[in-house]
């Protein structure tokens, strides 16, 4: 297959991350559909890219990607307008703060929701159309902070844990399809929500988005063909 007409499915596509994965595979020639919650963030990407790779983002308005039977039909929309999908990437995703002790079971079970089961919802939703192909490239997004697992952020660290356990499952049944799975772990992220969250911080080894994105659009391209089931920290 041709790594320059690509069909690309991001979650969490209108975030700091999600901003310079789409770029990158808008660049490189894919059709990138985004299912978006925010409008805002999805103006400042739209107005990021320039006229030539605008006709190729497709945004969708989808209030939880976590909502199985309504990323399912997200999915089949994308399959009838393009008829395959070929890359997965999985940004959506949140962080809370907390011990063990001080975490309520909301946070916990939001935390799970928002990490863990979208992003196996979006796995599940694609599998049969990349099966079919028999071609798939996933990728997922955990944390450096969970390997190994820290303190602090109980429910957070727990859900990512949760993602890269998915990640290495899932390039196990996926392997004889075709598909890689593999799972990037990103340290803190210069992001503009992490300046305001840690204004004092010393940014010095924070990582770029466009660091990070690099990564992540490797891991869908054909040279990493022999790459699945990796947890590759950024």
């Amino acid at each position: 297959m041709n790594d320059t007409r690509r069909v690309a499915i991001l979650t969490g596509g209108t975030g700091a991350l999600g901003q310079s994965v789409t770029t990158r595979l808008l660049t490189g020639g894919s059709s990138v559909h985004i299912p978006y919650v925010v409008p805002a963030e999805l103006d400042a990407l739209q107005a990021r890219l320039t006229p030539e790779l605008r006709p190729r983002l497709h945004a969708t308005r989808i209030s939880d990607v976590g909502d199985e039977p309504a990323f399912g039909a997200y999915v089949r929309g994308v399959l009838d307008r393009e008829g395959r999908v070929d890359i997965l990437v999985n940004i959506v995703g949140g962080f809370a703060g907390g011990d063990l002790a001080s975490t309520s079971l909301d946070d916990w079970n939001r935390m799970i929701r928002l990490n863990l089961t979208s992003t196996m919802v979006a796995c599940r939703a694609v599998l049969p159309a990349m099966t079919k192909a028999g071609f798939g490239r996933i990728v997922n997004i955990g944390s450096r902070a969970v390997v190994p697992p820290m303190g602090g952020f109980i429910a957070y660290t727990v859900s990512k844990a949760g993602v890269i356990t998915l990640t290495q499952a899932l390039a196990h049944e996926a392997k004889p399809h075709g598909i890689t799975v593999n799972v990037v772990l990103p340290s803190t992220m210069d992001t503009p929500a992490n300046r305001q969250a840690m204004p004092d911080a010393d940014r010095s080894s924070w990582v770029t988005t466009d660091a990070v994105a690099e990564v992540i659009v490797y891991l869908a391209s054909d040279q990493a063909a022999a790459v699945s089931g990796a947890l590759i920290p950024v």
